[in-house]
């Protein structure tokens, strides 16, 4: 039998500063949400469309995002979809999805420091793409 596929990758902004607790045995626990926007054309205007993600991430990965993530800044994360229920206090039955983040990449540059930018190469005065083009248009097969 094969496997089922539980994977997520997102990208986006710390929607406020994680909120780092432990649980009773002790363990870290970091919960955060990010906003993803994805921007999209209708009869070319272009607009916009915003997600807000509920994440938990446990342990040292948990710790280290408190440390050093907060409100506004970009990060990647990596993980699978989890649901849970619970009762509340009134006795309704409550439910969520959250992405548990098994890894995660700080895509906003340490404070004081530049974002890294490519640089793209120069083509050179004396050459063209013409000239360095090994093929013409009667190579193409169709």
């Amino acid at each position: 039998m094969a496997s089922d596929i539980n994977r997520v990758i997102l990208i986006g902004r710390m929607v406020k500063d994680p909120d780092l607790r432990y649980t009773q045995s002790g363990s870290s626990v970091a919960n955060f949400s990010i906003a993803n926007t994805r921007t999209y054309s209708v009869s070319g205007e272009r607009k916009e469309y915003t997600s807000f993600f509920n994440c938990i991430a446990w342990g040292k990965l948990g710790e280290a995002i408190a440390q050093y993530c907060k409100k506004g800044q970009r990060i990647g994360i990596e993980g699978r979809l989890q649901q849970r229920s619970w009762d509340d206090q009134s006795g309704q039955k409550r439910s969520t999805v959250e992405v548990v983040v098994e890894n995660f990449q700080f895509l906003t540059p340490k404070q004081g420091q530049e974002a890294p930018q490519a640089e793209m190469p120069q083509p050179q005065a004396d050459s063209t793409y013409e000239d360095d083009n090994p093929f013409s248009d009667e190579d193409i097969p169709f």
